[in-house]
């Protein structure tokens, strides 16, 4: 058999399951540290239950992967899980979804591995949603997942700290209500309310736009240009924010000119 038609056949076989995101449809990548618990708990000499290092290498991947081309309005950090969330006409990888997956995955542990210097491995999933409330609705879920978590894991460390086992800290959180958990955490010289917000909601990480000097090398002069930020924000508003992404989401359809092209790859 002649190469180029062994090539043909096997490319056919290769590409036989490919799928591709459909358009006008929003794009969030999803990926969940791959056994973190243990990382986190065992291998990792970390603070519980939240720790600087790791909420900064988690970080550190986020913005790696929101400035590797693709056109990614929001990204979201809560625990050892990250959302991104694409603008709805980006091209990255042709909307091809095996890339996606492959690259985003890849490209997380990467950039968490070098930031935390221990290797951390990243699954990744992708949700289709239809238009910009579904978007808005899918990062009030997440955060108000990662205050559920936020207060369980409070719960849990404080009544160890207190000399309890490790199952004697999980029965005495299971069944409490929300409001039975802020008392246990009130009992244990913690209020709840006064913790940094970025362990409460998550974090947030967005692109605004900035005026700074530039030349001209036409007519050989400074001349102001606008160039897009990555901004970090610790301080995710507790009401409020499912418009915030709203408005984020229908800035970046409205921007007559992104930074860059989206990455399109075969």
């Amino acid at each position: 058999m002649k190469f180029t038609q062994l090539e043909s056949q096997m490319r056919f076989y290769e590409t036989a399951l490919d799928q591709f995101v459909p358009p006008d449809m929003f794009i969030v990548a999803r990926m969940d540290g791959r056994g973190f618990t243990r990382l986190t708990k065992e291998t990792l000499d970390l603070e519980k239950p939240f720790d600087v290092r790791f909420r900064d290498a988690m970080a550190a991947a986020v913005m790696h992967l929101m400035q590797g081309g693709a056109n990614i309005t929001y990204g979201y950090v809560q625990s050892d899980e990250i959302s991104l969330l694409f603008h709805r006409d980006d091209q990255s990888f042709n909307r091809k979804h095996r890339k996606l997956l492959s690259i985003l995955a890849g490209e997380a542990s990467a950039a968490f591995t070098y930031s935390i210097g221990h290797m951390g491995a990243f699954d990744c999933r992708l949700c289709l949603l239809p238009n910009e409330e579904k978007a808005a609705d899918y990062f009030s879920w997440r955060a108000e997942d990662a205050h559920r978590n936020s207060l369980s894991a409070w719960c849990y460390w404080k009544l160890r700290e207190s000399g309890k086992s490790a199952g004697e800290a999980t029965k005495g959180v299971e069944g409490l209500s929300v409001g039975e958990k802020n008392q246990l955490l009130f009992d244990l010289e913690i209020n709840y309310n006064d913790l940094p917000a970025w362990q409460k909601r998550g974090i947030g990480f967005y692109w605004n736009q900035s005026i700074q000097r530039g030349f001209n090398p036409v007519k050989r002069e400074e001349t102001p240009v606008v160039r897009r930020i990555l901004k970090q924000e610790n301080e995710l508003p507790l009401s409020g924010y499912r418009e915030m992404i709203v408005e984020l989401i229908r800035s970046s359809l409205e921007e007559k000119k992104t930074t860059g092209e989206a990455m399109k790859i075969p």
